[in-house]
């Protein structure tokens, strides 16, 4: 990366910002409630360097929205606050190489942040960013978009940059009462088709590309330690086992014994549920380490070992692809906004918004360990 600073290139560069026209201080622009507005047209072939924005609030009211060269379809779809790693409409302040985020109202709900992404987004023939609101109020948008013009199409093996959300609202685990490392859940065996089958999906998706990580955001309804549960990425179909398979949700993404209060260049905790009681957004990216895959790629982790848990979980998937490739659609804005306490510190399950894309199917060994907890809570 720094031997690029001293190689003169041919290129030009611009920006479209939210600057006012009229040569005045009003530089922001007002988006309607249910509304869109194009934050840049690019006209190709060309490269997006850095994206910055800032605003208050509507984290995952919001949609960024991304496609490349004239597709009916975007590339990037996500909720405003996930796809530069704050989830839960939480703000904190951040540094990783890809995302950072900065504010003075860390830990909170709806406050002002400034948020970076210098995720390289090269494209052939022309690039369109735009902000949808789908919430019921104006929104206010501060924004630069950096770019590159060239005088050529980027090689041909050039990737382009791809982004998406997905939620469980609560992940449909099959024994959410069993606590985290008792015999009761650790005695599963998750093999063969059980975690193809069962998995939290962060991705999946078709073509030839690379796969360069994620933001894990999880909701800890039950209070003990949500990461138990190993990562695996099936690679052009599945097998048994996967092509890459883990050890448990903290070492995916870096770190052991837990997940800590801090964020380093290629991994950690935008947001560290200690510090919010109970809200936790982690991230690991694969700068070096990219998963590459010729036909399709299904990446998954399990929620608590063998998929017992129910705690709500969402996550943003990053990857180069090929070619410019449908995502998955986000859930309506109301099915994916977060689920808040009371000040008693109760959670306020929202049952006509949750969403739970699949459930375990209970096996008879499940059944068992269900059955074997409730005798042991009876005994006590």
């Amino acid at each position: 990366m720094l031997n690029e600073l001293t190689r003169i290139r041919n290129r030009k560069s611009g920006r479209c910002s939210s600057w006012d026209k009229t040569g005045r201080n009003r530089d922001y622009w007002r988006i309607p409630a249910g509304k869109s507005a194009v934050l840049a047209d690019i006209k190709g072939p060309g490269v997006v360097t850095h994206i910055w924005m800032t605003q208050k609030g509507r984290y995952r009211e919001c949609l960024l929205k991304i496609t490349y060269d004239d597709a009916k379809f975007p590339s990037v779809l996500v909720p405003l606050g996930d796809f530069f790693g704050l989830g839960h409409g939480i703000v904190n302040t951040y540094q990783s190489l890809l995302f950072t985020a900065s504010t003075k109202w860390p830990n909170q709900f709806n406050k002002h942040c400034a948020l970076n992404c210098y995720a390289l987004m090269p494209f052939r023939k022309r690039c369109v960013i735009e902000l949808i609101n789908e919430s019921d109020e104006v929104h206010s948008e501060y924004f630069y978009v950096d770019y590159e013009t060239l005088d050529e199409a980027p090689h041909k093996n050039t990737g382009y940059f791809h982004a998406e959300f997905r939620r469980a609202n609560p992940f449909g685990g099959w024994g959410h009462e069993i606590r985290v490392n008792r015999p009761e859940a650790s005695n599963l065996p998750n093999t063969k088709r059980l975690p193809w089958e069962n998995n939290y999906v962060i991705l999946e998706t078709k073509g030839r590309g690379h796969y360069i990580g994620c933001n894990l955001s999880v909701t800890n309804f039950q209070g003990t330690w949500w990461g138990e549960g190993d990562d695996m990425i099936w690679v052009d179909g599945y097998k048994w086992p996967p092509d890459l398979h883990g050890t448990g949700s903290e070492d995916y993404l870096n770190q052991a014994w837990g997940m800590q209060d801090n964020a380093f260049m290629r991994n950690g905790s935008s947001i560290f549920e200690n510090n919010t009681g109970g809200y936790q957004t982690s991230y690991v990216h694969h700068i070096e380490n990219p998963v590459r895959f010729n036909k399709d790629i299904k990446v998954t982790i399990e929620h608590g070992h063998g998929n017992h848990l129910a705690n709500e979980m969402s996550s943003v998937a990053y990857w180069y692809a090929a070619k410019p490739t449908r995502v998955a659609k986000p859930p309506a804005v109301a099915k994916r906004l977060p689920v808040l306490r009371d000040n008693q510190g109760n959670w306020l399950y929202d049952k006509k918004n949750q969403i739970t894309p699949q459930k375990v199917k209970l096996t008879g060994e499940m059944k068992r360990l269900k059955a074997r907890w409730a005798k042991k809570q009876r005994g006590k």
